[in-house]
């Protein structure tokens, strides 16, 4: 039992020292995750559609 109350004790001095990002910092962070996912997500699509027009042409004739 004193080895979970020790746990808990470090666990709660280890969280006080946790420097937590501020509104604007997570904003920010947000705002490169969602331009980052578009980006990749534009590449993907245009890579679809020339895998999908090439593989559409070779096998059309």
């Amino acid at each position: 039992m004193r080895r979970v109350v020790r746990f808990i004790k470090e666990s709660h001095a280890e969280l006080k020292k946790v420097v937590w990002p501020g509104r604007e910092d997570v904003i920010s962070s947000v705002k490169v995750v969602l331009v980052s996912t578009m980006i990749v997500a534009a590449i993907l699509g245009l890579i679809d559609f020339l895998l999908h027009m090439g593989i559409s042409t070779i096998f059309s004739r």
